[in-house]
């Protein structure tokens, strides 16, 4: 089969991959590159697990060929923080207790950062909103949207 060779910069870092054009960019990022914080869900895009942001937008990467994050920008969870280095949002998913068997994490994390970098205020609704693609399993949303939110009224000065 043949193959095509794309840059991407994920986490700040830029990386050469060969794909084939059939190729998700979960398949790349997990199989070609050992991302595998971007986890492997459903593969259908329903439920979240596997999002990254993509220049600025949160995508479910079982559904992006790779080929189309050519010359993009990709964060993965690694990229908005570590364990030794957590961001504001994973520490207040923890304290919120947002966290239960994980499934959902990662993939909540992303798109809840890509809200933030967009909308630093948003409201409830638009949390809701911006999460509707991540299908949690245990919660029933509300840790979530606190946890979020909690992010989002913090004094960034």
């Amino acid at each position: 089969m043949k193959t095509y060779e794309i840059q991407i910069r994920v986490n700040g870092e830029l990386r050469t991959v060969a794909v084939t054009a059939r190729e998700t960019l979960l398949e790349a990022l997990r199989n070609k590159m050992g991302a595998t914080e971007v986890k492997n869900g459903c593969g259908k895009g329903d439920c979240g697990t596997c999002a990254v942001i993509l220049d600025g937008k949160a995508v479910n990467s079982c559904l992006t060929l790779a080929l189309q994050a050519n010359g993009k920008e990709i964060t993965t969870l690694k990229g908005i923080g570590t364990e030794k280095k957590a961001h504001s949002l994973q520490k207040s998913f923890v304290e919120q207790g947002a966290i239960q068997c994980g499934f959902c994490t990662a993939g909540m994390i992303v798109s809840a950062k890509a809200l933030l970098d967009q909308n630093q205020r948003p409201n409830r609704e638009e949390i809701r909103e911006a999460i509707s693609g991540n299908l949690c399993r245990c919660t029933g949303y509300k840790k979530i949207v606190d946890a979020i939110q909690e992010t989002a009224l913090e004094d960034k000065s």
